[in-house]
């Protein structure tokens, strides 16, 4: 064999070789080319709501109470709300206070008894799900009530405590509504110039409310 000869098989197994090599290695070039690039897993979803500042808004409801020696008490009542909240973390605290003008009465023989108005200040705990609260509440609670007997009347205001709970919702911006239990227990009082002593006044209250939060 020449050198000619040798010269052009040394070509054809390098090309050969080459060609084979080529072949071999599209396959993986193809791989990488659409291999997609790392991107960054998305953060995990977080609550967007945040109980956190003032509210002031409106309530109403219907209370029964039985009270000693009158009867059973009942009838609603319509008022207005002023709080303040602190979330931390998905935990709530508060503070809230209400007041309302009410019609909760009974009326046996020629003795009637009606509480006018009455209120609450009170604390709240509670556990956010986001735009979803619910709370537990207790604290001071008052009522202004009239005994009337024979044309004659008296009034005095009766102190003692709450403790009851509740669910708020926000539905829009800014703008949430609630429905809460209220179990409020009264002191007796006496009336008359200490003729008429009562004993003590158990309420039982259930509201709704809307509240407007800055």
């Amino acid at each position: 064999m020449d050198i000619r000869e040798r010269k052009t098989k040394v070509k054809k197994i390098l090309l050969t070789t080459t060609a084979l090599i080529a072949l071999g290695m599209a396959p993986a070039m193809a791989a990488d080319l659409a291999a997609r690039p790392y991107t960054k897993a998305p953060a995990a979803a977080i609550a967007i709501n945040n109980w956190t500042g003032f509210y002031i808004g409106a309530m109403g409801g219907y209370a029964q109470e039985n009270s000693d020696g009158i009867g059973t008490l009942s009838g609603g009542f319509a008022g207005g709300t002023v709080g303040y909240n602190w979330q931390m973390g998905n935990v709530v605290l508060g503070i809230e206070a209400d007041a309302a003008w009410a019609d909760v009465g009974a009326t046996i023989g020629l003795l009637e008894s009606r509480t006018r108005d009455m209120g609450t200040v009170r604390g709240r705990v509670g556990y956010a799900f986001d735009q979803v609260l619910v709370y537990g509440t207790g604290g001071y609670a008052w009522a202004d009530n009239r005994l009337s007997i024979a044309g004659l009347s008296d009034s005095k205001i009766h102190s003692g405590w709450t403790l009851g709970a509740g669910v708020e919702v926000m539905f829009a911006p800014k703008w949430s509504v609630k429905a809460e239990y209220l179990y409020r227990s009264f002191d007796g009082e006496t009336y008359f110039a200490g003729v008429l002593p009562t004993g003590t006044l158990n309420l039982n209250s259930v509201q709704v409310g809307v509240n407007y939060h800055f």
